[in-house]
């Protein structure tokens, strides 16, 4: 069914197949997600030599550890031997995609027959083949590309273009943050979430407003100008809350001081960042709700969000981070659950493809990224 009317003045979104169809999923899984700087974590996990994260970044497990120089290296999840897992999850363990954490100590020993890596990847020892000395130097662990930025850790599995570097992937993101301590930013509480959705149709959402008004009546009366559609604003200024509010919460207030350093204007409005493909970052004056997306298949997608806040406030006897979850845990419930009737109307045969209004073009982003790293119109 194609209801197409050439004559119908609104950008069409992406075609059904790339929201519903496994084999567009396995596509972009290639071309975008391993081709991409992929959010994994914070570096705050990865503090002394020998600790390590385990995630998994759409089906491939990879692994950052700090080394004893204090760099950081990724790999493939696999040893050279036999291409066990080197860190192997277990029954009721964490899912990788919340990203794992851990201390190897001194080397990376692979728990099938023991072959050894130093903590930059090298083969150090491979238990009773005394000549494997000879060629050690040739079966070194699969190496990834590994970034960080705001204290976030990315990794690249397949650059497109080459000396393509996270900062300028990142582009004008890093400027408009720039007076919000990221890096020293801590987890002070963290949800996951199980989404039936495709990993484009939450960051779509995300990246517009129009929505607003519907689905998000609380949010729309902490910031009232969200009610018109996201028509009109300045994003990249940030959004002013209602008059007397300041933040993210039911009251708009918090006992939290702002963060040192925001100029004037960021401690009473919002701003939010679309770090493609799997970060979105939306920053109040006291604390960043930080959101990993990890998309297991077309309709499937498990969110993370990281509640981040300044040690300062966190060393407090009184810190609680309740007033800032609870608010963004009904907002979050609202995103999810309008993102799973759009996936699932989408399913319909009487489906094509769908219509952008001009609110909704910031959304059009994530389609012309993808079409892009796919070499297609």
């Amino acid at each position: 069914m194609d209801d197409f009317a050439p004559d119908i003045p609104l950008q069409r979104s992406l075609s059904k197949s790339r929201y519903v169809d496994e084999l567009s999923f396995d596509e972009e899984r290639e071309l975008v997600l391993y081709a991409d700087w992929f959010c994994v974590g914070r570096e705050a996990a990865l503090d002394q030599a020998g600790d390590y994260l385990v995630a998994d970044v759409a089906g491939e497990s990879v692994l950052v550890v700090r080394a004893r120089d204090k760099a950081l290296h990724a790999f493939y999840n696999v040893c050279r031997h036999r291409g066990t897992r080197l860190v192997p999850s277990g029954p009721g363990e964490p899912s990788e995609a919340a990203g794992r954490s851990g201390q190897f100590g001194g080397a990376i020993r692979c728990p099938y027959h023991a072959w050894t890596y130093a903590l930059d990847g090298a083969l150090r020892a491979a238990p009773f083949l005394p000549d494997a000395r000879c060629y050690r130097e040739q079966l070194p662990l699969h190496g990834v590309e590994v970034g960080t930025w705001g204290g976030f850790v990315f990794v690249r599995l397949e650059g497109p273009t080459e000396g393509e570097s996270l900062s300028s992937s990142l582009g004008e993101v890093s400027g408009r943050l720039s007076r919000y301590p990221l890096e020293e930013l801590r987890i002070g509480h963290r949800v996951l979430y199980q989404v039936a959705a495709n990993w484009k149709v939450i960051l779509e959402n995300y990246n517009e407003c129009y929505h607003c008004g519907p689905v998000h009546p609380e949010l729309c009366e902490l910031v009232p100008s969200f009610r018109r559609g996201g028509a009109g604003l300045d994003w990249d200024a940030g959004i002013p809350h209602r008059e007397g509010a300041s933040t993210f919460t039911f009251s708009g207030l918090t006992s939290r001081p702002c963060f040192p350093g925001l100029a004037e204007e960021e401690k009473t409005r919002h701003k939010g960042e679309l770090v493609l493909p799997n970060l979105m970052l939306s920053l109040s004056s006291d604390h960043v709700a930080a959101f990993t997306l990890w998309p297991r298949s077309a309709r499937h997608t498990t969110i993370v969000c990281d509640f981040l806040f300044h040690p300062s406030a966190m060393s407090e006897a009184s810190f609680d981070p309740s007033d800032a979850v609870e608010f963004w845990d009904l907002v979050n419930r609202q995103d999810w659950w309008i993102c799973e009737q759009q996936q699932a109307g989408m399913g319909s045969r009487a489906f094509s493809f769908g219509y952008l209004s001009p609110m909704e073009h910031p959304s059009s982003d994530v389609g012309r990224h993808v079409t892009c790293r796919l070499g297609s119109t």
